[in-house]
């Protein structure tokens, strides 16, 4: 398949792109012409991999071990980022995480957790972008449709965490607006990814609630997040796209 060559020029930054979905997004601006940066926590060698391909096929890619709970991380890796490429016009924010337990066994470091990674550091990072953002800038935050269904116990913490980004992805378009910067929310349903195959048990039950009998493919969420990173998307801000294959339908 033949990619458009529109982000040439363009730098991004995506928070968790070592792997899974990330990896995908990672990959497909990379094609459009994009220097990309990205950042992981923990699989290092996943990283390097990823990162090593991109420029032995003679793309411009940079790893960036960084925490997305830690301020400091989200911080450096955003001025890493400009100082490596001169410049940011595209902010994804991927990284996130998911626990789940019932209401009683819930823990509050958990909560915690799950709101310093999936809430906090998508305020963090999109704060930290914007100041080096120009007209045409795009930040583009992954959500879940589970923000608007949550059809299992245990998950009301991790629903709650998705639905906020719907609110924040609201409010910083009126401040980003002004200035020719979209952000925009792409909420994926189930997706095949290690964390999360397709051929499990669970995924049968999912499978069931949907209108499309199938995961989706990480390729198809990168798909979208290319579409609002390129020029064509300049109208589209404050907006939340839902990709689940009729899960909330």
């Amino acid at each position: 398949m033949t990619h458009p060559t529109n982000l040439i020029g363009k730098t991004a930054l995506v928070q968790g792109g070592s792997r899974g979905i990330g990896a995908a997004i990672v990959k497909r601006l990379v094609k459009q012409g994009a220097a990309v940066a990205f950042t992981f926590v923990s699989s290092e060698a996943k990283a390097q991999e990823l990162q090593d391909s991109i420029i032995a096929a003679g793309g411009k890619a940079l790893a960036i071990k960084a925490d997305s709970a830690n301020a400091e991380d989200i911080r450096s890796a955003v001025a890493k980022t400009v100082g490596t490429f001169g410049g940011l016009d595209i902010l994804v924010n991927n990284a996130g995480v998911l626990a789940i337990a019932p209401l009683e066994a819930f823990t509050l470091e958990d909560f915690d957790r799950t709101l310093a990674i999936n809430v906090r550091s998508v305020f963090i990072a999109s704060q930290e972008a914007a100041r080096h953002m120009k007209e045409g800038g795009r930040i583009i935050n992954i959500g879940s449709t589970n923000a608007d269904r949550m059809p299992f116990a245990g998950g009301g913490v991790y629903a709650m965490s998705k639905s906020a980004l719907v609110g924040l992805t609201k409010g910083l378009a009126r401040d980003l607006g002004p200035r020719g910067i979209t952000i925009n929310n792409v909420q994926p349903g189930p997706v095949d990814t290690d964390m999360n195959p397709a051929d499990s048990d669970f995924a049968e039950t999912l499978m069931g609630l949907m209108a499309v009998p199938r995961y989706g493919k990480s390729e198809e969420i990168a798909a979208m997040v290319a579409y609002l990173a390129g020029p064509e998307a300049g109208y589209v801000t404050g907006a939340s796209l839902t990709i689940d294959g009729g899960f909330g339908a």
